[in-house]
Formats: structure tokens, C-alpha cells, sequence
């Protein structure tokens, strides 16, 4: 079972995505609702999975490249009711792996978790067996 640490200012949010992910068959290990205490957490428990709301992302910290250092293989979900086209790109640029979009639908959240684990997989995968 993946383990999953949820990032969000909103209680409210923080509790529907934990519901969607545990329904889904993820442990939500924490959540917070600070940058700053999600990566706390996130070191603390090793997540596979780590859903942090935009406004950490983009609040000063560098939580994404600090958790991409720290946790290199953990994946990394940016959750936003807004997403467009340059915010895309510079959180991809940052480190995030993925983006889920409010308000949730728990089919949408868990396949895009699902095929962005296959897809690092694969990638993992195709990085082994290539020498140098």
C-alpha cells in the first residue's frame, strides 16, 4: 500500500482527499496545513505520495525542491482549483509530478495518481538497465 502525506490550508480539502485516497487504497500517513510541517512530515514518514496545495508550492518556501532532494522517488501532486499553462510548467520545472484539480472528483484523482506511479515505474525501470 502507498503511503501518502496531504499539504492544504483548507481543512475541508484535506479531508475529502484523504477520503478519496484511503477509498482508493492509499495510507494517508499526515496532513497539515503548512509547506513547512508537510515536509516535516513528509521526512518523517516517507511517503510514496505527497498532494500539496498550490499556495505551498508557490509561497516563497522551496518545499518541492527540498522534497525532491530528500525523497527523490517520492511523487509529487500539486493541488489547485486553477491550473493553467505557466503555472504548469513552472511546477513541473520545480519538481511536481502530477496536478489535482479541485474540486475533486475521486475517479480523476486516483487515475491520475495511478498513471503517474506507472509512468516513474516505467521510467525507473527503462533508467536501470541503460548504462551510463
Amino acid at each position: 500500500m502507498l503511503k501518502a502525506v496531504i499539504v492544504d490550508g483548507s481543512a475541508i480539502a484535506r479531508g475529502l482527499l484523504n477520503t478519496v485516497l484511503t477509498d482508493g487504497g492509499y495510507e494517508v500517513v499526515a496532513q497539515t496545513h503548512t509547506g513547512q510541517l508537510g515536509y516535516g512530515l513528509a521526512i518523517k514518514h516517507r511517503p510514496q505520495i505527497v498532494c500539496i496545495a498550490r499556495e505551498q508550492v508557490e509561497d516563497g518556501s522551496r518545499v518541492v525542491e527540498e522534497l525532491r532532494i530528500h525523497l527523490p522517488k517520492a511523487l509529487i501532486f500539486m493541488v489547485s482549483g486553477t491550473l493553467d499553462a505557466p503555472t504548469i510548467q513552472a511546477s513541473l520545472a520545480r519538481g511536481v509530478h502530477g496536478f489535482i484539480v479541485k474540486p475533486f472528483k475521486a475517479d480523476a484523482v486516483l487515475k491520475t495518481i495511478r498513471n503517474t506511479v506507472i509512468a516513474f515505474v516505467k521510467k525507473q525501470q527503462g533508467g536501470a538497465g541503460n548504462p551510463g
